[in-house]
């Protein structure tokens, strides 16, 4: 198998000449995204919908970093903040409606534990899955082969290295379960804050 060959199953591999190949498009792309005015939303729009890999409204606030950009999925409406680095060297998939703030970082790239083995230049990716309706606080790290589940909030600062379940909120390092997210929490829209009425009243109109 070539490295690109195995690269794409998952399996150990080399950067070769072949890989380094299939990088430029992403390089040249992120570059255009991270010097464009920043006040041009329809040309920003129009190099993230050229990045990635399938993307349908999505918007990401420069700078953002990837590998690859053609193995990273997001559904409807997705949204990074400033600073969203995504080494896709394995596939990442998002769903609708997600929501990154700035800093978030997802690894699917990894490297052998023990030296010997790290040093001959073998490295991996696994892939991440994120369910729908989810948001990632700042500064969260993702790990190879995690997946989280639809519905659910990461907290600000995490680091996720093993799965987390559908309609929790979930922090810290390592990312653990705080509890669930049920119909109680529809009416604040921060800690024990709720929607005042003129707020509500669009809310339950934006549901219909």
């Amino acid at each position: 198998m070539t490295n690109k060959e195995r690269r794409d199953r998952e399996l150990p591999y080399i950067t070769d000449e072949d890989v380094f190949e299939e990088q430029k498009k992403a390089r040249r792309l992120t570059q255009a995204l991270n010097t464009a005015d920043r006040s041009d939303f329809d040309a920003i729009g129009k190099i993230v919908k050229e990045l990635l890999g399938k993307s349908d409204g999505a918007f990401i606030n420069p700078p953002f970093y990837c590998d690859y950009g053609f193995n990273i999925e997001v559904g409807k409406n997705f949204f990074a903040n400033y600073n969203c680095m995504i080494l896709d060297v394995a596939k990442v998939v998002i769903g609708d409606n997600c929501q990154m703030a700035p800093n978030v970082a997802i690894y699917t790239a990894g490297h052998p534990v023990h030296p010997d083995t790290r040093n001959t230049a073998y490295e991996y990716g696994i892939k991440v899955t994120i369910g729908d309706n989810v948001w990632i606080g700042g500064n969260t790290v993702i790990c190879p082969g995690v997946h989280i589940g639809s519905n659910t909030v990461i907290g600000a600062g995490s680091v996720v290295t093993k799965d987390i379940p559908d309609w929790v909120i979930a922090a810290g390092n390592p990312c653990k379960v705080i509890r669930e997210i049920t119909d109680a929490d529809r009416k604040f829209y921060f800690r024990d804050r709720e929607f005042d009425e003129e707020a509500w009243a669009h809310v339950l109109e934006l549901q219909k």
